[in-house]
């Protein structure tokens, strides 16, 4: 080993989800939308004037800061804006989970929860999900330091009652309870309305997923004043420059166009309806998702065979080689023409 080698900080990483560079393939493996973003999105940014990207950005944001309260009914200095929802929920990580009491969260979840707590030397322990992969809100209410988990769960898809979210918030009050919303839009009830009454929930989504932006990387956590204010310290203390201005204009206009969203997400939920019906006539069984995905096990055939015979013809889903998921397959909602290929090829497949 070379001398500076023995100081480098070492941690298993996180693995994204795989970005093929292939022409004619059926992406359905990063839970992106199918649908682009709003028209006054990409109108926006053919209008940006150039010049300006000489300048450092507005490093608060607070176009987008004042958009995104007014959207969600809260103040401006209970808005919190990262460059996506990761750098929002690393920080938060940063911010809060700074004690000798383990970190809490479940077992089968976002595989970078265990990845930011190893980065940054956070003692944590995981929660079991039971054996229909729910979360068992009795396993969070026990001392801590600190808890996090998204609602609905990934990779799934199970929502978790509002009412069960507030029973963990109200029953830690001495550390910070992150739910990480990334895919409430697509058909659960968000626990921002319960930020007025709590001071230790902290709430974060993404632009990613329900507004067809995960180009541009924006994601926001909304909490009290005394949260926000003490990741934006640590936001202060480690880049202050983190959103570039078109992801800034970007995301005011996506803001605007409710329309467009409201009508996004009902079309991506159909979907999701009608592939579970086909999913289930093909064999599959699978937990009920509230995401813009399925997390499907065939009562026969390995999810490993299933995936790499998807794979060879271009058709891309997820499959995690882990303890207790590895029969699974999370399979992102389509359009519904890429759905019925997929539908297509395991029909003659299986």
């Amino acid at each position: 080993m070379r001398g500076w080698e023995k100081n480098v900080r070492k941690v298993v990483p996180y693995v994204p989800g795989e970005q093929p560079a292939l022409e004619n393939l059926i992406k359905l493996n990063t839970n992106e939308n199918p649908y682009p973003p709003s028209p006054k999105v990409l109108e926006a940014l053919s209008r940006m004037d150039g010049e300006k990207l000489r300048k450092y950005p507005d490093p608060a944001s607070s176009r987008l800061t004042r958009a995104l309260a007014e959207r969600y009914g809260v103040a401006e200095d209970q808005v919190f804006v990262g460059v996506g929802s990761d750098d929002v929920l690393g920080m938060a990580f940063m911010t809060f989970f700074n004690s000798e009491k383990p970190v809490l969260f479940p077992d089968i979840s976002y595989s970078f929860y265990p990845v930011w707590a190893d980065l940054l030397r956070i003692p944590y322990e995981t929660r079991k999900l039971d054996e229909n992969f729910t979360i068992q809100k009795e396993d969070y209410l026990t001392e801590n330091g600190g808890i996090v988990f998204p609602n609905p769960n990934a990779p799934t898809g199970l929502l978790m009652p509002l009412s069960e979210v507030e029973e963990i918030v109200a029953a830690n009050p001495d550390a910070v309870v992150i739910v990480d919303e990334a895919y409430i839009d697509f058909g659960g009830r968000s626990a921002v309305p319960l930020i007025a009454g709590y001071d230790n929930l902290l709430v974060v989504q993404t632009f990613s997923k329900s507004r067809s932006m995960a180009g541009m990387r924006i994601g926001f956590a909304l909490g009290q004043a005394p949260l926000i204010k003490a990741m934006s310290d640590i936001k202060y203390s480690y880049n202050s420059y983190t959103m570039n201005l078109p992801s800034q204009v970007a995301g005011v206009k996506a803001l605007e166009d409710e329309e467009y969203f409201q009508s996004t997400l009902k079309k991506v939920i159909e979907t999701r309806e009608k592939a579970k019906t086909r999913l289930s006539a093909l064999g599959f069984t699978f937990p009920d998702s509230r995401a813009n995905f399925i997390f499907a096990k065939h009562k026969e055939k390995p999810a490993e065979e299933i995936f790499q015979a998807l794979k060879e013809r271009q058709i891309f889903v997820r499959h995690f080689n882990q303890p207790r998921i590895h029969d699974y397959l999370r399979i992102t909602v389509g359009t519904d023409e890429e759905m019925e290929a997929l539908f297509a090829f395991l029909e003659e497949y299986l």
